[in-house]
């Protein structure tokens, strides 16, 4: 099969619609049948796209001309056809080689592949996409090589992947709603050039809505290391657009950084992530031990009250706290942050129990960065963080399922949080 032979493809009869063969399953038969592959250069879907193509370019100048091709209006001395002209277009199944017709005054503008257009916006898309999943510019290069016989340069997929700066941009910048029931906030830290390569930590928060919606509010590169004084200015950028209000901040234990949300929404309570805590407690025991002090450190979280999860607690000192000293500072010291967890509903605790949500998007970030090594700067780090975002949950199945859950925990924050959420 050769770039110019044209792949006629019958109308379904009425056969196959009842059934059910679908036009892609008799092209697949028809690509085995005559020893055919199905992408690359001499591929039955090249072919295809080309003859799709150029039937939309003779459409266009047929509009633009005003008479079809060899028809008598052409010689009437006014503008008229004048052949055609080679051209490769790369496009999702691979190069294409297409004939585009000309016209005498060189005034015809094509839409479906417009002139000095080299790919289709599905590549584009494409290799957005790959890179969102942490494919470097390297890996993509290869990746069209070899599976759709496509030579696009690095330098190229870094200009393609540049064109999200300005959405990036807007998102970062875009109006928040007016109150969430929760906030959960971390950071991760990246490697970044500024002279030398340093680390540098990206804050990131997460806002669950109203309407049971995961929101990530925004992403922040700090300078050194996690620092209270930096996430006062995150929360103070997030209020100015427009949060006035937040019921619970879950945050890890970072020193300095309740003042700093108290600053910011003087209403907001403070929640150490409990699951955070759980594991700090772990690293601080021997591997062998982790199986049962999670049994003898279950009836703290669990506890009905205060009162209750300190008996707890002191039973769980009196069997560990000798072997392993440590921990009982650990709890002492978070103990302010941790409960408040104890005074909600089952509801409200499922949650705010965890950071889950957030540690699932840092470990997407993780992935994404660690085959790069270190960033240029600033901007290709949020760059690449922000593809992430865009690539998050294309299908939407699992936003749906979190905010079916979030009927019973919005109807006990409403009552624990009474007039806030309106």
């Amino acid at each position: 099969m050769t770039d110019h032979d044209v792949v006629v493809v019958a109308p379904p009869n009425d056969d196959d619609e009842r059934s059910g063969r679908s036009l892609a399953e008799r092209l697949v038969e028809q690509a085995r049948a005559d020893g055919v592959d199905l992408v690359g250069p001499e591929g039955l879907l090249a072919g295809l796209t080309k003859q799709v193509l150029e039937t939309g370019l003779e459409v266009e100048m047929e509009e633009h001309l005003g008479y079809e091709k060899h028809a008598a209006d052409g010689r009437n001395g006014e503008n008229s056809r004048n052949g055609t002209r080679s051209k490769t277009v790369i496009t999702e199944v691979g190069p294409v080689e297409l004939d585009v017709p000309r016209d005498r005054d060189s005034s015809f503008e094509p839409k479906t592949v417009k002139k000095r257009q080299r790919r289709l916006n599905g590549v584009d898309s494409m290799v957005i996409s790959l890179t969102a999943k942490g494919l470097t510019t390297g890996e993509v290069e290869a990746h069209l090589a070899e599976v759709y016989s496509t030579d696009i340069s690095r330098e190229t997929i870094s200009k393609i992947t540049d064109r999200v700066l300005d959405d990036l941009s807007d998102w970062l910048n875009r109006p928040l709603d007016r109150v969430y029931p929760v906030v959960f906030i971390d950071a991760i830290v990246v490697k970044i050039r500024d002279g030398q390569v340093a680390n540098r930590p990206v804050y990131t928060a997460i806002g669950v809505t109203v309407d049971g919606k995961r929101d990530i509010l925004g992403l922040w590169v700090g300078s050194g290391g996690e620092g209270a004084k930096y996430w006062l200015q995150v929360l103070t950028e997030i209020k100015n657009r427009g949060v006035d209000d937040v019921c619970i901040v879950v945050c890890d234990g970072l020193k300095g950084l309740p003042e700093s949300i108290e600053a910011t929404w003087p209403l907001a309570v403070i929640q150490t992530c409990v699951l955070h805590l759980i594991r700090n407690t772990f690293r601080l025991a021997s591997r062998r031990d982790w199986a049962k002090m999670a049994i003898d450190l279950r009836p703290v979280y669990t506890a009905v009250n205060e009162p209750d999860a300190q008996i707890r607690l002191d039973e769980f000192h009196e069997t560990w706290g000798e072997q392993y000293p440590a921990i009982k500072n650990l709890w002492s010291n978070a103990w302010g942050e941790f409960v408040p967890f104890l005074d909600y509903s089952p509801e409200i605790r499922r949650v705010i129990y965890s950071t889950n949500a957030i540690e699932s998007l840092n470990a997407r970030f993780r992935r994404a960065t660690r085959a790069r090594g270190h960033f240029p700067n600033e901007q290709a780090a949020l760059k690449c963080l922000y593809l992430v975002v865009r690539s998050l949950d294309p299908k939407g199945t699992g936003q749906e399922r979190w905010m079916n859950r979030w009927k019973p925990a919005l109807n006990a924050f409403a009552i624990t949080f009474e007039g806030r959420l309106l």
